[in-house]
């Protein structure tokens, strides 16, 4: 499985309080709204930073199965006529720092 991550800063103006409500309430529920995402995405993870100095206000991950599902889910015309559009709501899309990794989890005592 292939973890995107999605280090992001709120654009200009927006309180840290809306952009965390914007995010998780408006965002992440358009985001799954869309057909592709049952079909493609295997985990959608939204996490904001407790300090507030931190170096970024978001940091989402995406889990695909593969870099094909990947590029079909954001190549669809839901993404790119509904997700995509919103996005420059709430974060500076020409600051994004993105990273693909093929996650190992050593431990998790969560389970």
């Amino acid at each position: 499985m292939l973890k995107f991550t999605f280090l992001i800063h709120r654009i200009d103006g927006m309180s840290r309080e809306a952009f965390v409500n914007y995010h998780r309430n408006h965002h992440a529920p358009l985001f799954m709204s869309i057909p592709e995402s049952a079909k493609y995405v295997k985990k959608y993870v939204v996490s904001h930073p407790v300090n507030a100095d931190a170096a970024f206000d978001a940091v989402t991950d995406i889990y695909f199965a593969s870099m094909d599902d990947f590029n079909t889910f954001f190549a669809s015309e839901n993404y790119k006529l509904k997700v995509h559009p919103d996005e420059q709501n709430f974060f500076k899309l020409d600051e994004v720092i993105s990273l693909v990794c093929e996650e190992r989890t050593i431990v998790d005592t969560t389970k």
